[in-house]
């Protein structure tokens, strides 16, 4: 059996997930559900979620509705308690240099996008979504592959613009220094967060039951680290109904 929690897996919040799993993994255990003693290092991506021993997980809007739909089961979605989205969603902050004088969205027209990935609904979707519903293009893209890289590659001056998932956003600013030099200046519109996800063989609703009990139990000071709020059963056509946009519209 494996499971992870790799979406936000700086290395300031692992003994927290750690705590958090050992936690879950016993009232898994109570159910009957089998489950390993320790989470997997770096479990993500398609293949990863849906193996048919996944108990648990964490994978992205994008991806969920994009390739692993029908393939493996929702949980529920972690609420994170974000300014300005219902319970469970989250949005995008649009990010630039401290130092640009531009203020809007539509200031961007023709400036350089750092992305973390095309598969990314906070990183990309949000960010093409927010693009056309503006009405400009970009005049470059380029694929960082991390919320963390893309910052850095705003802070440097080698992009413009990145959208960073919001919950990112503020563990990077209270853990790191990853955000020095670098702005929100507007947020995207709020989409369905990163479900929780378990493989078709597993009773979905008993690992709902034990997520929420575990973070219940949290001790607050690891709640406050990991930003859990609680637990949200958003339905699948919630996932589903976001658009993905093609690479293709940055020249990707």
């Amino acid at each position: 059996m494996r499971a992870s929690l790799p979406m936000y897996d700086l290395p300031a919040l692992r003994a927290a997930h750690g705590r958090f799993w050992r936690l879950l993994r016993g009232r898994l255990v109570d159910v009957g559900i089998d489950a390993p003693v320790a989470l997997t290092p770096d479990g993500i991506g398609p293949a990863f979620w849906t193996a048919p021993d996944l108990v648990f997980s964490q994978t992205c809007g994008m991806p969920y509705r994009t390739q692993l739909l029908g393939k493996v089961q929702l949980v529920g979605t972690p609420d994170y308690g974000l300014p300005g989205c219902p319970p469970g969603y989250y949005a995008s902050h649009l990010i630039k240099r401290q130092k640009d004088s531009r203020q809007t969205l539509a200031d961007f027209a023709g400036a350089t996008a750092a992305l973390n990935d095309t598969g990314s609904q906070s990183g990309f979707a949000a960010l093409v979504t927010a693009m056309t519903a503006a009405g400009i293009t970009f005049g470059n893209a380029f694929v960082t592959g991390a919320h963390a890289a893309s910052v850095e590659a705003v802070a440097n001056g080698t992009a413009d613009i990145a959208a960073i998932d919001a919950v990112t956003w503020q563990l990077l600013s209270t853990h790191t220094e990853t955000c020095a030099g670098v702005e929100t200046f507007a947020q995207t519109d709020p989409t369905p967060g990163l479900p929780y996800i378990c493989s078709l063989s597993v009773d979905p609703q008993q690992v709902h039951t034990a997520t929420a009990e575990a973070i219940d139990a949290l001790p607050q000071a690891d709640k406050d680290l990991l930003m859990l709020k609680g637990l949200v059963a958003i339905p699948a056509d919630h996932y589903t109904a976001v658009p993905s946009p093609d690479p293709a519209v940055l020249g990707l």
